[in-house]
Formats: C-alpha cells, sequence, structure tokens
C-alpha cells in the first residue's frame, strides 16, 4: 500500500522497517531513528503524523479498556505519549523497543531483535546476539540487565505450577528468571533458537559438549548462585518447607504472613490496626489472655470499605473509558 504523501514527507528519506495498521487507515511507521503515527482525516480532524525519537531513557506503559499508552521519557527534552488500539500493544511494542536499543547503542550493527516479551514487571527482548532483561513497572530503562551469547556456555528451563524458570549460564554464573506458563514454549523457543544459531550448533546438548569443560570448571568453583531465581514476579503457589525443624517448634504456632502492602488506603488502615495490636503491653503470665472485640469489627468494617472502594474504583475507570471512547471519535470523526 503506498504511503499518503504528508507521511512520505515526514520520512525525509528514511525507508520504514516496520509498519502496524492502527485500524481504519490509521498506521504507525517505524524507521531507523523514529517512530511516525499517522492519523487519517476525520469529520472533526485534519490528518496529521506524530514523530516519536527513538533515542528515549525510559518508557512507561499505562492501559485502559481500549487504549494502551506508551509514554516515551526523554529526560531534559520531557515526555511524549504514543496511544494505540490495546489489542496492537504487542505488535507496536516489538519494533518500537527495537529502535529504542539501536538507538541507545545497546544493540549492535546488523543485529536482530527477534522476539520481545512482557510479563507483568518483565519485559524481556530476544535479539540474535543476547537476551535483554527489564524488572519493574516501566516497560524500559537504563535499569536493564543484559546477556550477550557469547559468554553463554548453557540453558535450561526448570517448569513450575504456575511459572517456568529460565536458567542461562553466563560467564561462569547462573542467571534465573521467570516466564508465565503459557508463554514459556515461545519464550523457551525464542531464546534456544537464537542461542543455537549463534554458536552454530544444532542442540543444546552440543552447545554444552562445546563447552563441557569450562562448564565443568565454572561449576567447582561458584557453584549454585546463592541468590536463587531471582524476584518472584509470578506466584507459584507453593508454601516451602524447611530442611528440619529446630526444637520446641511443635509447640509454637507459625505466624501468618502479613499481606503484600498496597496503595490503597484501607490497607494502609489494616496495618496500623495491626500494628496497634502487635504493640499493645504485654499482659501478665498469671491472667487470661482477652480478645478485644473492637479490633475484629474494625477489620470487617474495613473489609466492606475495602469492596465500596474497589466498586467506585471499577466504575470510575469504566466512566473515564466512555470519556476516551467519545473524545476518541469526536477527535477522528469516527
Amino acid at each position: 500500500m503506498s504511503l499518503p504523501e504528508t507521511v512520505t514527507a515526514h520520512l525525509e528519506g528514511e525507508e520504514p522497517v516496520a509498519e502496524v495498521d492502527l485500524g481504519g487507515e490509521d498506521r504507525l511507521l517505524v524507521t531507523p531513528t523514529r517512530t511516525l503515527v499517522y492519523r487519517a482525516e476525520g469529520l472533526l480532524s485534519d490528518e496529521t503524523v506524530e514523530e516519536f525519537p527513538h533515542d528515549a531513557e525510559r518508557i512507561t506503559l499505562s492501559t485502559s479498556r481500549r487504549k494502551a499508552k506508551l509514554t516515551l521519557d526523554y529526560g531534559l527534552d520531557g515526555e511524549e505519549t504514543l496511544s494505540v488500539p490495546k489489542g496492537k500493544f504487542g505488535e507496536v511494542l516489538h519494533p518500537l523497543l527495537a529502535g529504542v536499543l539501536d538507538a541507545n547503542g545497546i544493540t549492535d550493527a546488523g543485529e536482530t531483535v527477534k522476539r520481545t516479551f512482557r510479563f507483568s514487571e518483565l519485559t524481556l527482548i530476544v535479539t540474535s546476539k543476547r537476551v535483554v532483561k527489564h524488572i519493574g513497572q516501566a516497560v524500559w530503562d537504563e535499569e536493564f540487565e543484559e546477556y550477550p551469547f557469547e559468554n553463554v556456555t548453557d540453558l535450561d528451563f526448570e517448569p513450575g505450577n504456575v511459572a517456568t524458570s529460565v536458567v542461562l549460564t553466563h560467564g561462569g554464573r547462573q542467571e534465573r528468571f521467570k516466564a508465565p506458563n503459557e508463554d514459556a514454549r515461545a519464550v523457551e523457543a525464542a531464546i534456544t533458537d537464537a542461542l543455537l544459531s549463534y554458536h552454530d550448533v544444532r542442540d543444546i546438548d552440543e552447545l554444552r559438549a562445546k563447552y563441557a569443560d569450562e562448564n565443568a570448571a565454572d561449576a567447582d568453583t561458584a557453584g549454585e548462585s546463592p541468590f536463587g531465581d531471582g524476584p518472584d514476579l509470578f506466584d507459584e503457589g507453593e508454601t516451602p518447607v524447611p530442611d528440619a525443624e529446630p526444637e520446641g517448634s511443635a509447640e509454637q504456632e507459625q505466624a501468618p504472613e502479613e499481606p503484600a502492602p498496597t496503595d490503597d488506603d484501607t490497607d494502609g488502615l489494616i496495618e496500623q490496626v495491626e500494628a496497634a495490636t502487635a504493640d499493645a503491653e504485654p499482659t501478665d503470665l498469671d491472667t487470661d489472655v482477652e480478645t478485644d472485640p473492637d479490633v475484629g469489627d474494625l477489620a470487617a468494617e474495613i473489609d466492606d470499605l475495602r469492596g465500596v472502594i474497589e466498586q467506585q474504583q471499577a466504575e470510575l475507570e469504566r466512566q473515564n473509558d466512555l470519556i476516551e471512547q467519545l473524545i476518541e471519535e469526536l477527535r477522528q470523526g469516527r
């Protein structure tokens, strides 16, 4: 399909390396240095072209029911927000991240981005020469980690109830991260294919044989990584069992785990109640322990309040989506 003259003028001689259909006549085009978003003419607006340079320091994501918004942070030069249909997010993220990695000097000339994945707070990018990993609310920023294939001598996958651990032996150390089981096969295929192609071997066994002496030496000196699988981004639903039970532990009751703190005010109230209870003066050993019924009543009221707040938040989100939809249709004339 030929490009509109407005888009051609903005390309300034660059050739698009990727193109995504955003619906209707709207399109997103990725060049080596920029991402362009073309909005066709509507009843209430003229055709427009937005430009998003790839030299961003940080990319964050926010979603609503219909839209996904990627905000590119350029440091002192401010921020720009790219809005696309939610269903197109994956198609847009892949070429955009490839351009950002190239612009920031993370990938080399001729290096291609094979696959990109976004799981909860884990962003995983598989290129022809490395794996790039970023953990956090941001999709990407300068706090990323990378594992060049030239230093990877082994690869393994350990299935769990909810997630699969990817185990890379890199520079003599085991590096671990998790992918949800429903996407584990895609992650395994992407990393395995890229790694085997880089080392020019047929399978993982041949890779291990190629570096057998090196892996054996690393195992003798380093041993298992003391850090386990790293941040657990996926709840495995498993309770660890200790190897040995200390004396007298049978007579002790295991304290329940505290719930993870959230930003909700109700959670803050619960924590205050728990703290107040924990800080209470100990009773005399000769007296009976009494339970204050007011604490239970307060917890029940807080639970009720939490339900009301969640309902209100859901309603506000629904109204916000409707407003966004109305604004978008008025702006685009459809």
